[in-house]
């Protein structure tokens, strides 16, 4: 008699799959890779089941509903794979402990705050004066003025970043797409600078990626959310938005704010522009860029002065 494959194994075959289809899955993968682990830790075996996902998705340490009804969420697609192989796995009901999705306000950048950040990361991030402090400053500015996931700034390869041409090519970014990403001159010269720093030390010759950490490991995007998480406390911010602290993903939604605050100083039309953007940071859908848009004070009041000049609007 054969032994039950184990939740591991399956995991892994569902992953494989979907890998093979184009799709990351880095954060999915994450979190099945733990519920794995959950259910064959417990001696379970067999089919999945609704009481195992119940289970596991209430054993979170905050106990949150709304994470609950996230791991619900990620366990109907593992679900519904399990069940072309195995009739008697039962798939979790939607919405089973409520809505998984809530947008909670990002802490938004100020350019005062970002030039902090990117200073305390040149000059406080251990070795003194050595690459992680110069790359993790460059990819923090990078972010802010490209808004590039942090993925996809750590994830750059040298032969992706053509400083002749300004543009940065964006490879196997979300949903496996790639892009080309134009930059600013000043942006360009950043990574000239950087570019030069890092090719003195001996050690980066033997690395293709972009972005180097000392003794020519690349910067790897956990490494760099370490960092952040340190200066982060060393500058001792508080978030102005509904995250507990604020995040390197807040520089993303920073630089939606700050290009719409800078389109509607130059008199653009947002409408027509907005599509542009959504291309630029690599949304599928223009709804996801909106999504990121944020009522800051700039923008409000941009907003009540356009009010007030229309027709019928208030005196």
């Amino acid at each position: 008699m054969s032994t039950p494959e184990t939740m591991a194994a399956k995991v892994d075959a569902y992953l494989d799959d979907r890998r093979h289809s184009g799709f990351a899955l880095r954060i999915e993968g994450e979190q099945l890779h733990r519920f794995a682990r959950f259910a064959d830790q417990s001696d379970h075996r067999g089919s999945l089941t609704l009481k195992l996902a119940i289970q596991w998705a209430s054993a979170s340490r905050g106990q949150r509903p709304i994470t609950a009804a996230r791991r619900i969420e990620i366990l109907r697609g593992f679900a519904k794979y399990c069940r072309q192989f195995d009739p008697d796995t039962e798939i979790p009901p939607r919405r089973l402990f409520g809505r998984a999705h809530r947008r909670l306000t990002p802490h938004i950048f100020t350019e005062a705050e970002i030039q902090t950040l990117t200073a305390a990361a040149a000059d406080q991030l251990h070795p003194p004066g050595g690459l992680r402090g110069a790359s993790c400053a460059t990819i923090f500015g990078l972010i802010a003025a490209t808004g590039l996931r942090i993925s996809e700034a750590t994830g750059l390869k040298r032969s992706d970043v053509d400083l002749q041409h300004a543009v940065l090519h964006i490879r196997h970014a979300k949903f496996g797409k790639s892009r080309w990403v134009p930059v600013h001159p000043t942006t360009v010269q950043a990574l000239q600078r950087y570019s030069k720093q890092r090719d003195r030390a001996t050690l980066t010759a033997g690395t293709d990626a972009f972005f180097v950490f000392d003794h020519g490991h690349p910067a790897l995007a956990r490494s760099v959310q370490y960092a952040f998480k340190l200066l982060r406390r060393r500058l001792q911010w508080h978030s102005r938005g509904g995250h507990p602290v604020p995040r390197i993903h807040d520089l993303r939604h920073s630089f939606v704010c700050h290009r719409l605050e800078q389109w509607y100083a130059q008199g653009l039309d947002i409408d027509r522009n907005i599509l542009a953007l959504s291309t630029y940071i690599g949304h599928a859908k223009v709804t996801d860029t909106y999504w990121y848009v944020t009522a800051t004070p700039q923008l409000l009041a941009i907003a009540a002065r356009r009010f007030e000049r229309r027709p019928g609007g208030l005196p």
